[in-house]
């Protein structure tokens, strides 16, 4: 005689499996070009992270007035206080952990989803390590041919590099240790996905590219060089993005080419120290570099 299951036990069996395939699709359309955030999210997060960046001079403001009491200090003047400056530069610090901080809130969901998966953190078949160095340095080489072709005037970025040693050498630190994920995660993370989920790539790419590269145009005119490289860096990070899939590349990209002027910087002294006895043109070169691509 065939023995058949208990009748009781075969609802719970068609619930187990209905669930369980109910389950499967969200978890296989959650990925960057799917992303479990729409544009009005993406939007107001970058827009937030554009406030934030006027934290910093919010936070120098206790030494104004105790620096300066009674007095109302120019422009000019505060550009010139180097405490002023350093002040400035240490509070990017906190505004990018307080930006990604809110990205991944937002993305995650509070950690219901996996930073890694929707952001896209790994490296995809077609684009590997090799490929992200390889873009980086020819990045570089065309910002040099770019400063060689039209130099450059002082910018707000070479101005703080000249202030102190202490604010090259954390300015070098920013731009390695989290300035790239943070601007990746908000332009080419929470950004693009968004657009390119709604618009498709082509309007997500023109988008995202001109809004990168818009907001440094604004902090490095009239510099033609740097806002040349900066154009070029913008438009490669998020055809990078469109092409993979994945935010990796793009960050690998962006701290190299960063990492390049780091170096620079923290070593600029000790050239300039062996360079100017051969050739004072060529440090000021290396300054002009400095002054357009460091974000």
């Amino acid at each position: 005689m065939t023995n058949y299951p208990d009748a009781t036990e075969i609802p719970a069996q068609i619930d187990t499996t209905q669930q369980t395939l109910a389950d499967a699709p969200l978890r296989d359309e959650i990925n960057p070009d799917n992303p479990p955030w729409g544009i009005l999210s993406a939007f107001l997060t970058w827009l937030f992270s554009v406030a934030l960046l006027l934290l910093p001079q919010i936070f120098a403001l206790p030494y104004v007035a105790v620096r300066y009491q009674g007095e109302r200090p120019t422009i000019e003047t505060l550009i010139a206080d180097k405490t002023f400056i350093l002040i400035i530069v240490i509070g990017i610090i906190p505004v990018h952990l307080l930006t990604l901080a809110v990205a991944w809130a937002v993305a995650t969901r509070l950690g219901r989803f996996s930073a890694m998966r929707v952001f896209g953190l790994s490296w995809p078949s077609n684009f590997r390590l090799w490929h992200s160095v390889a873009l980086a340095l020819l990045l570089f080489g065309l910002a040099w041919l770019f400063t060689a072709l039209f130099g450059g005037q002082d910018t707000d970025l070479e101005r703080i590099l000249r202030s102190s040693r202490a604010a090259a050498l954390i300015t070098a630190f920013i731009a390695v240790a989290t300035a790239p994920l943070v601007e990746e995660v908000i332009y080419r993370g929470l950004l693009y996905s968004a657009l390119q989920n709604l618009f498709g790539k082509v309007i997500a790419v023109i988008a995202v590219a001109s809004a990168f590269a818009g907001l440094h145009v604004l902090q490095y005119w009239p510099n033609v060089a740097a806002i040349g490289s900066i154009a070029m860096l913008s438009v490669v990070l998020t055809l990078v993005r469109a092409r993979t899939g994945r935010l990796l590349p793009c960050f690998a990209i962006h701290m190299i080419f960063n990492g390049i002027q780091s170096i620079i910087i923290v070593a600029e002294p000790y050239v300039r120290t062996l360079m100017d006895s051969y050739s004072h043109k060529t440090v000021t070169g290396v300054l002009y570099l400095l002054s357009g691509f460091l974000h």
